[in-house]
């Protein structure tokens, strides 16, 4: 892998620093020759959520340019730049409309829809991992929680997710699946619209039956997928 880190440092400039661990770091690039920016990852683990996302072109999700495996455990992959803002950023300054929501689930969900044929649960969706670029395209970022869906497991290895987003499931009573990633999209909605945890305040407008299902503790009684999901809106 020393000859990706020799390729940036000859043929591309550091930007700025997005994020900076032991674990992990996001750093963008800018191309000396084009002046594109790229999105380096550099993160400990496999990177085959990221391989799989490779070989696919889809508007609601990143491009990925290349996914590299070092010896070290650690793996390196270069990703579009999105120049945009965040859900959470929006919700900072108002809530959504319904047509406002409708417009960004959609999107969510024709991401998720590809995700979710690729084997892939996301397991965090929640406003700051969905953006919309300046052009007004959805997209959903960080993977750092996402896992390939392997039949006839019982339950997910490890236990993660963003608290108040995170399916019942996702706590070890089952494996996550393409619902798991629908009650997360169904909170989202109540966040958008009410600026609250369906906990503690739930949205009483036209969307209210489709978050309702939407987060129901039984996956059984959830959406069966992105498409039904998408149908209802």
């Amino acid at each position: 892998m020393a000859w990706i880190d020799d390729v940036l440092k000859t043929e591309y400039s550091v930007v700025r620093v997005l994020k900076k661990t032991e674990d992990k770091s996001l750093v963008v690039f800018r191309h000396n020759k084009s002046g594109k920016n790229v999105v380096c990852v550099k993160f400990k683990g496999d990177a085959e959520v990221y391989r799989r996302i490779e070989r696919f072109v889809c508007p609601n999700l990143p491009q990925v340019y290349g996914t590299f495996q070092g010896d070290d455990g650690f793996s390196v992959v270069l990703e579009e730049y999105i120049d945009g803002v965040t859900v959470g950023d929006v919700l900072s300054t108002g809530l959504y409309s319904e047509k406002g929501v409708r417009t960004v689930i959609t999107g969510v969900c024709d991401g998720l829809g590809v995700l979710h044929r690729l084997g892939i649960v996301h397991r965090d969706i929640k406003p700051e991992n969905i953006m919309i670029t300046s052009g007004g395209i959805v997209k959903i970022i960080d993977f750092d929680a996402a896992r390939i869906f392997k039949q006839g497991k019982s339950a997910d290895t490890k236990i993660i997710g963003t608290v108040g987003y995170a399916a019942p499931e996702q706590m070890g009573l089952a494996q996550s699946d393409e619902r798991t990633d629908i009650f997360a999209v169904g909170i989202l909605m109540n966040v958008m619209l009410t600026g609250e945890h369906p906990g503690r305040r739930m949205h009483k407008g036209k969307l209210a039956k489709i978050i309702e299902k939407a987060i129901r503790v039984d996956p059984l009684k959830r959406f069966a997928n992105t498409s039904e999901l998408k149908k209802y809106l």
